[in-house]
């Protein structure tokens, strides 16, 4: 084992994470608040032997990730609100055509260009939802400096084991804090699966028992098609009611199976918590101190925080909050998450949000405020 410590902002240890997963490609265009990510990958990639492009904008970036990934290269790019907006096209590819590749989407505040540097977590629902069709997302987000590093890094093995893009919901104050960092070696690298048939018989989107076709790239002695357009396992279209169903249900079903792999929550005080607050990225952090401070109090108050948006955790989120007598959700947006939790709880009890949309971050005070409002 390998430790390197650090004092780094959250979009350099994104950097340095892509790094050691193995990334070889960067494609952006820079935008607040996520640059440092491309102006330290302009710097760390060439020296790593990696190539990095600044494109002419986001559609052009999301489409390079795709082609870089075909050519074999562990791809990644980093955009805020506006940017990810103009990939969700490109990353609706990515999809189809399963191109594994990593999305950081530094949150900023909105609709449009906003607060541009200002921090929000409004981009939820977009990281699910944002691309047209049935299909699937994973999602992470990070609430420390030191999991912009280590999820980063799961990103990529995700990706490359799933045949997916991934997107790293990050925000404004996780990319710009600056905390200490482990550069570590503890999690293991996973590349993608190359296939072990003749060239000639190879069908590039014939799954292996996991639902993941295994990928070649373009060069090697593999010749293959790959289409955005309906297609079976040859790669090329195939329109059939039938062909159709089979690959949109794979494609769902390659992520959604494999929910106990991808979900990742931490807990905090949750064995007995009567009031449970349930929350991600930096609003995490003040509710991990108002636990504490609540705890202090005589309140039995717990937080799960989720690094795994999607798929969502419904089995933890049920088993936890249908132990408590309250559920907090803190969230900088109107409740994109609330609305979650409030599908998966089987039971009739409140279930409140702690919302802030002004560009500032939810304090732990005013998390606390809310508790004792409730109860």
């Amino acid at each position: 084992m390998i430790n390197n410590i650090k004092f780094l902002q959250g979009n350099e240890a994104c950097v340095e994470g892509a790094i050691k997963a193995g990334a070889k490609f960067y494609a952006g265009y820079p935008i607040t608040p996520s640059s440092e990510i491309a102006e330290l990958a302009s710097i760390r990639l060439p020296a790593e032997g990696g190539v990095y492009i600044q494109m002419e904008d986001e559609i052009a970036s999301m489409a390079a990730l795709v082609g870089a990934s075909f050519a074999g290269a562990k791809a990644f790019t980093a955009t805020s609100g506006p940017g990810f907006s103009l990939m969700q096209e490109n990353i609706g590819l990515a999809i189809m055509t399963e191109a594994p590749c990593v999305v950081i989407d530094v949150q900023r505040s909105g609709p449009s260009t906003g607060l541009a540097t200002k921090p929000a977590q409004a981009d939820v629902m977009q990281a699910r939802w944002g691309t047209h069709g049935d299909h699937a997302a994973i999602v992470l987000a990070p609430s420390t400096v030191q999991e912009c590093y280590d999820l980063i890094i799961t990103a990529f093995n995700f990706a490359e084991k799933y045949r997916t893009p991934v997107i790293f919901l990050s925000d404004e104050i996780i990319g710009h804090m600056r905390e200490k960092v482990v550069l570590h070696d503890d999690i293991p690298i996973v590349n993608r699966k190359m296939p072990d048939v003749d060239p000639l018989k190879f069908r590039p989107y014939e799954p292996d028992d996991n639902g993941v076709p295994p990928l070649a790239f373009y060069g090697s002695e593999y010749i293959f098609h790959a289409s955005s357009s309906m297609h079976d396992e040859t790669g090329f279209p195939n329109n059939s009611p039938k062909n159709a169903e089979k690959v949109i249900k794979r494609l769902y079903n390659k992520i959604y199976q494999n929910k106990e792999d991808i979900i990742i929550t931490k807990e905090f005080y949750t064995e007995d918590a009567e009031i449970l607050l349930i929350s991600f990225g930096a609003s995490a952090r003040s509710s991990r101190e108002a636990v504490n401070i609540l705890r202090k109090e005589g309140k039995k108050a717990g937080l799960l925080q989720l690094n795994t948006l999607w798929p969502f955790p419904d089995e933890k989120v049920a088993k936890l909050a249908n132990k408590a007598k309250v559920v907090i959700v803190p969230e900088m947006n109107l409740g994109q998450i609330i609305g979650e939790v409030q599908r998966v709880i089987n039971k009739d009890m409140p279930v409140v949000g702690v919302n802030k949309v002004n560009s500032e971050i939810i304090t732990p005070f005013e998390i606390i405020e809310k508790v004792k409002e409730v109860i």
